[in-house]
């Protein structure tokens, strides 16, 4: 979930100041950003804070050439923090090339790659993921997945494939998990989605869970 572009920064904000609290739970903070702006610099000097470990822009609600604009990959080449790829299955390979044109940036995909899932469609997200997956500076966020589902059908058979294909993939050192909580309540709760990935992954040996669970997160967002 998140504000409207005006109220990026009031976010930002928001959740550093949630985080600061003594009880918190939130190690860091990715937050949303304008890459396609020439104020762009100005911007993340505006909502630099110790808790800030990664930044994202939601591509998929834009025309398929948004993140093909010369100053959306100039902006984005030169981060030192982490990049969510927010696109559709049928994007990916435009993420791709955001991904070719950034090589020192590493880049997390969200969701699976947003595959079809309701509609049971695994091909050509199946081929686009591996492709992503072979470029070094893409991990792949283990998220979303339920709320793709059709109402009533969130269930661990219905989403293993996908889950299985993005691990197989990727591999134990480049996934991280995600609740894709409060969006996931639309077809389940988070409870759920908290099971159906234990249940999928059950059979692989604790060091990889671990990993998947928080390990890697650590790394990737160079959390203290």
């Amino acid at each position: 979930m998140e504000t409207t572009p005006d109220n990026w920064r009031d976010e930002a904000g928001h959740a550093y100041e949630l985080a600061g609290r003594k009880d918190s739970l939130i190690a860091g903070v990715i937050a949303n950003c304008h890459p396609e702006e020439p104020g762009f610099e100005k911007y993340l000097e505006s909502i630099q804070h110790p808790k800030l470990v990664g930044l994202r822009r939601i591509c998929h609600v834009e025309p398929d050439e948004f993140s093909r604009q010369p100053q959306f990959i100039e902006n984005v080449r030169h981060l030192r923090l982490t990049f969510d790829l927010c696109f559709l299955a049928r994007q990916l390979p435009i993420a791709a090339e955001l991904v070719r044109e950034c090589p020192d940036v590493q880049f997390i995909l969200d969701h699976c790659g947003v595959p079809d899932i309701a509609n049971g469609a695994l091909d050509p997200w199946r081929e686009h993921l591996r492709q992503l997956s072979r470029l070094p500076n893409v991990a792949c966020k283990i998220s979303g997945v339920l709320a793709y589902c059709k109402p009533g059908q969130a269930t661990t058979a219905v989403v293993r494939p996908y889950v299985e294909h993005c691990l197989e993939c990727f591999g134990w050192d480049r996934v991280v998990w995600g609740s894709d909580w409060p969006v996931c309540n639309l077809t389940t709760r988070l409870r759920q989605w908290v099971a159906t990935t234990h249940e999928i992954v059950q059979h692989a040996d604790e060091t990889n869970q671990k990993k998947l669970f928080h390990e890697n997160a650590k790394q990737i967002y160079r959390l203290k």
